[in-house]
């Protein structure tokens, strides 16, 4: 498959994923802070509660999670999809 899809045209998708990635880590690390009590050295603790809940979540395979976790899941992959299925010639650019 790869040498089908011209390179610019890879370095492109490459471009605009690590962009949507970035997003969707800036987005996190701003939800974790939120979460989080920070001392006064500048540090952050996660609440035992929310830590519990990140390790269930982490150790659970996709098909075991809740409906809302997936969706979650799929709130993010909505992001990026249709700019695979544009390099993919699937979908009309927009």
């Amino acid at each position: 498959m790869r040498g089908q899809i011209p390179q610019s045209t890879l370095d492109k998708l490459m471009e605009e994923l690590a962009d949507i990635e970035h997003q969707r880590w800036s987005h996190w690390q701003r939800y974790m802070h939120s979460k989080c009590e920070r001392k006064s050295d500048g540090s952050l603790v996660i609440p035992s509660e929310l830590v519990g809940q990140w390790e269930r979540q982490i150790a659970t395979p996709y098909d075991s999670l809740t409906e809302s976790e997936k969706e979650s899941d799929r709130d993010q992959v909505r992001r990026y999809l249709p700019i695979v299925l544009q390099a993919l010639g699937l979908i009309p650019n927009s």
